[in-house]
This record gives C-alpha cells, structure tokens and sequence, in this order.
C-alpha cells in the first residue's frame, strides 16, 4: 500500500518571472484546506492590489477518489493560466499545496502560448525554490479500557511503535494513536487477544 505523499514543507520566496513588459510573481504555499488557500489569496490580493491577474492553482488529499484540486484563470483566456500551473504541481508530484502567480500587465499581450509558458515557468519557479518533503498517510485509533489493562495496552503502543495523540485517564481509559496507513492492519491484530480493550477506527 502506497501512504506516502509529497509536499513543501513551507512557504516559499516570492519569484519574479518577466516577459515582454508583464511581472509574474509566483508564490507556493503548503495547505491542509481549501479555507486556507483563500486566506493566503486574500493577503496576496492585498499586497498586489493593483495587479491585473490573481491566478492560482491548488490540490489536496492522496487517494485517487479523494484527490481534490481547483484553478482558476482570474480573467485570462481560458486554460491559459490555472491549469499550466496545476500542470506543475502534478509534474513535481505533490499534493496538499496551494500556488498563486500575480500578474501584472506591461501593455503588450503574450498570446496563449505566450501566456501558458510564463504562467508555467513561473509555478514551476516558486516549487523550484521549496524544500519538498515527504509524509506519511496516517490513521487513528481509538482504545477504550479499564485501567486493569493499562500495562498490556502500553506494552503494544511501545512494541509497535505507536504515537499517542491525546489520551483521558477518568473512570476509564481513552487513548487516541496514530501509524501509518500501511500499519493499521498489524495494530488491530495486536489488539485483537486483549477482549476486553475496544479498538475503534477513527473515520477522517
């Protein structure tokens, strides 16, 4: 099983592409939300309020069925913007990433080819310029017991390696752990002998 996947692991430099008179500034930015790709579009909206063009291209998820993506031209012919940047993010592999080129007008038009190789080049700049990481696709777990079993329980998560991510010790235990994807099946066996100890599979 395949739980690896790429993206940057921080926002990138501005980078300045220039063609015929017209600026190109080009930006990349690691997102987990779509809600966070606007709130990095708006704060470049303000900072190139006078530009012409905010085009931008963003991806998230790691599955085929739960890849989303979304361009969008701002204005410029269609295709010629949106989609050559998104055309980078999938020659780099990544995903999770959120690439907006600025544009500003020098008063002499590119044409289409003109324009999909400067919105292209510029994309390609700014991922140029990250630092490309790679991450695991992880899921958790949720283990429910009696503190009788908090021995046996602990035994496992060091065993296998396992992280806890937030646990509450009340009348009963609830511990939340996280591996990865390819690991989840090996967790449930380890659990499996102990009857007693609920092990719950957290949905996305």
């Amino acid at each position: 099983m395949n739980d690896q996947y790429q993206t940057i692991e921080k926002p990138t430099k501005e980078v300045l592409f220039k063609d015929k008179g017209s600026k190109f500034y080009g930006y990349a930015f690691p997102i987990h939300s779509e809600e966070q790709a606007k709130i990095h579009l708006e704060n470049l909206k303000k900072i190139h309020n006078s530009a012409r063009h905010h085009c931008y291209a963003w991806q998230l998820g790691y599955h085929k069925d739960k890849i989303q993506y979304r361009i969008n031209d701002d204005g410029e012919p269609s295709n010629t913007a949106g989609a050559p940047i998104h055309g980078q993010i999938l020659s780099f592999g990544l995903t999770d990433i959120f690439i907006v080129v600025v544009r500003y007008f020098g008063g002499v038009k590119l044409g289409v080819g003109g324009l999909i190789n400067a919105y292209r080049t510029t994309a390609q700049m700014a991922l140029e310029q990250a630092r490309i990481i790679e991450k695991t696709i992880d899921v958790q777990f949720e283990l429910s017991f009696e503190y009788k079993h908090m021995n046996e329980v602990m035994r496992i998560i060091k065993e296998k390696n396992l992280n806890i991510l937030d646990q509450k010790m009340h009348l009963s235990c609830q511990i939340i752990i996280g591996i990865r994807q390819s690991k989840a099946n090996d967790v449930e066996l380890a659990f499996a002998p102990l009857y007693e100890v609920k092990l719950q599979k957290l949905e996305d």
